[in-house]
């Protein structure tokens, strides 16, 4: 039985009555969503010229309130047990669920900073979603000022279905926060204020291959509940270790672990379900990019952990094959695809799947040190990630004011802004894995997690993988600070309030993670003598005490 998260739950019986619910446990959930919803009413009630300060106010608000919320959760739990479960255990607050909720929202709250950020007098979003590209209409949108602030809500909302995706106790609770958390963004993707062609088509081609990955992750719930006759995961756990309801039902119980596997992995991005990633972060607008690239890989991998460990925690020999030759392949195509790419969000999103690949080396560990170890590592490529894009919004081409996606614009760029370059230069150093930096603490962590539960072969690969992307990573440092300036040099904005506290909190993150890991660490790794626990309980020294 492997050592991690879940409350034993009760199997939710059939009632005339309403759930008891605890609005205690469920606040930061019903803070986020009820600013969602002011948000809505605001863009209904509120003039516009007063609605981009208002909806502003709100989200940040809403974010911090319901981070605070959160925190003090961490100390109310239970000190015995492994967490609790809420509305017919359809959801659970436990440690894990917890962490991955304080992260997203900490994400959240600076990516917002990025997305109310003017840069170069304009917004990141177009001015009319409606309007054809190009039109008259468009034109004359820009001319008035016009601005979409829907996004506010419509982030909100996106960080609600973040907050179910790790916090839920059954699939199918799983798949509606899954689709909260999906649609808005599909809506996000779409309204870049530059090159709305290419952003039309990333919202599209995410919208489509995302729809897909819900039907496959659909249909694997309906498996497990033939085999096991529930979609809670306590009792698909139950129903592993003493059989399903009919005799030989395993290859159901197969079918049902690898199309569930598909759905999350797609949002993972993992190889082969990765190829939206680079589309889309290019397409998207970069304040979303940010967001997606670390609260929804928080989210993901959240959900992943929850499912994996628990509602197949008996399974484990069934499904770490599936996942050994979806990390090994994540790594290394990931990593040789990343040489050749010319565009920097294109890069930073093959980063990603790569990333992706060394965190599963620590869910196929399958073990307590392996659930630590992924916690640590998203929070701290989270911060990581949105430093590096909260950089690239910066950088604008000299004529047309679109970011300079082109790396053979970022050539000399540390000699004509030290300060920006050396803060990007850092973020790379983090992701190529060097010392003193988080990204190393991170990839140790996972990579001494899964060589102690056997899986040196996979370990190796990941650091001939790490080698592969520290090349291109410090390609571009010795680009920026080597090289000549390019004639077709970008123009560097200067960062404003906003957008310079996002790099900052990124470069300080990235630092303090990789200098003091200790405070984070400490409270993630379990004491030997502290890691037993019984059947559907969570080990009490695995998370923040």
């Amino acid at each position: 039985m492997i050592p991690l998260s879940l409350s034993e739950a009760q199997t939710p019986t059939v009632t005339t009555q309403a759930p008891d619910l605890d609005y205690g446990l469920l606040s930061p959930l019903l803070v986020v969503f009820a600013v969602g919803v002011l948000g809505v009413l605001v863009e209904a009630f509120v003039s516009p010229q007063r609605r981009r300060i208002t909806q502003l106010v709100l989200a940040l608000l809403g974010i911090g309130a319901a981070f605070v919320l959160t925190v003090v959760q961490v100390g109310a739990l239970p000190a015995e047990g492994a967490g609790l479960t809420v509305a017919f255990a359809t959801l659970v607050v436990d440690r894990p669920a917890l962490f991955f909720q304080g992260v997203i929202l900490v994400l959240a709250l600076v990516s917002l900073l990025l997305i109310a950020e003017d840069r170069d007098g304009e917004g990141a979003f177009t001015a009319q979603a409606a309007a054809v590209p190009g039109s008259e209409e468009e034109r004359a949108h820009i001319l008035a000022g016009t601005r979409h602030t829907e996004v506010y809500p419509l982030v909100m909302f996106a960080v609600l279905g973040m907050q179910l995706f790790t916090a839920a106790n059954d699939f199918l609770t799983m798949f509606i926060a899954l689709e909260v958390m999906s649609l808005p963004l599909y809506l996000l993707c779409g309204l870049a204020r530059r090159r709305r062609l290419f952003s039309q088509e990333a919202a599209l081609k995410y919208f489509i291959l995302g729809a897909f990955s819900s039907a496959f992750f659909l249909f694997g719930i309906a498996m497990v509940y033939g085999y096991a006759g529930s979609v809670n995961f306590a009792d698909i756990n139950r129903a592993g270790s003493e059989g399903g309801l009919i005799e030989g039902g395993g290859p159901l119980l197969l079918a049902g672990i690898a199309l569930v596997g598909v759905g999350l992995l797609f949002k993972v991005g993992t190889v082969p379900f990765h190829n939206w990633k680079p589309d889309v972060y290019q397409g998207a607008p970069t304040p979303v990019t940010a967001l997606m690239a670390s609260g929804t890989l928080v989210a993901a991998f959240g959900a992943l952990l929850r499912v994996f460990y628990v509602a197949f925690g008996a399974s484990v020999e069934q499904w770490r094959p599936m996942l050994w030759v979806v990390a090994i392949l994540t790594m290394v195509v990931a990593a040789v695809i990343a040489v050749t790419q010319r565009d920097i969000k294109r890069l930073l999103a093959y980063s990603s799947v790569v990333h992706a690949g060394f965190i599963l080396t620590a869910v196929v560990a399958a073990s307590a040190d392996g659930l630590a170890g992924a916690m640590f590592y998203l929070a701290a490529y989270g911060f990581t990630t949105v430093g590096a894009f909260a950089v690239v919004t910066l950088v604008r081409n000299p004529e047309g004011g679109a970011e300079a996606g082109d790396l053979t614009q970022w050539a000399g760029l540390g000699r004509t802004s030290p300060l920006l370059a050396a803060s990007l230069g850092l973020f790379l150093l983090a992701f190529a894995g060097i010392p003193l930096t988080s990204g190393f603490i991170g990839k140790f962590a996972v990579f001494e997690a899964a060589v102690a539960a056997g899986a040196t072969p996979l370990v190796v690969v990941g650091v001939l993988s790490s080698a592969v992307t520290a090349f291109f990573y410090v390609r571009i440092i010795v680009l920026m600070f080597f090289a000549e300036p390019a004639e077709n040099a970008p123009r560097v904005l200067r960062p404003g309030a906003l957008t310079g506290t996002v790099v900052g909190v990124g470069v300080a993150a990235t630092l303090l993670l990789g200098v003091f890991p200790g405070p984070v660490l400490d409270n993630l790794v379990p004491q030997p003598e502290e890691t037993t626990a019984a059947e559907g309980t969570v080990p009490e020294a695995l998370f923040m005490r």
